[in-house]
């Protein structure tokens, strides 16, 4: 889309496990519902929903799409990103998407609200402004031990992920140099 266009505002939503039956985990269905709620009705919104195949078929960004069409929103709307297999590859994809596109207002994003801060600084760091939109409240569905683990892997996860992003465009920047 030409600059000067129509601007959207995109919401991200980051994907969550599919069952065995090819239906949405309840993680899933939470940051759907969550997105579809902070969106409202707006024909501004895009959906940028972001997961591909990780244990059982199909990819979580096609399961995403099919609750979004159920809960009112228009095929037009939605962007599907099914190739990730991680945060930090969902991260890297939906940046490369948003770059090519002149229509992006603002971006915000969609997760559990342990997930967050990462998808946050993994999207900051691959040149995408962002900011939170609104997070699903996982805490009470799960448990305390399933979601005070959930916590704890973050707080591995994001320094790890940081440091990967960071070096992977470092060394990229320096074979450019070199060749």
């Amino acid at each position: 889309m030409a600059d000067g266009g129509p601007r959207f505002d995109y919401v991200i939503v980051f994907g969550a496990a599919v069952r065995p039956d090819g239906s949405p985990s309840g993680t899933l269905r939470r940051r759907i519902r969550t997105a579809v709620g902070m969106a409202g009705n707006s024909p501004a919104v895009r959906y940028l929903v972001t997961g591909g195949l990780v244990r059982h078929p199909p990819a979580e960004a096609v399961v995403m799409r099919r609750l979004l069409l159920e809960m009112g929103a228009r095929d037009d709307q939605i962007l599907i990103e099914d190739r990730a297999r991680n945060t930090r590859q969902s991260a890297n994809f939906c940046a490369a998407m948003l770059r090519g596109r002149g229509d992006v207002a603002r971006v915000l994003l969609c997760s559990s609200r342990y997930h967050l801060p990462r998808c946050r600084l993994l999207l900051r760091l691959n040149g995408v402004r962002c900011r939170n939109g609104a997070a699903s409240d996982d805490a009470r569905a799960v448990g305390r031990g399933r979601y005070a683990y959930s916590w704890l892997r973050e707080c591995v996860a994001l320094p790890l992920d940081a440091l990967l992003v960071t070096s992977r465009r470092a060394w990229n920047g320096m074979a450019r140099r070199e060749s």
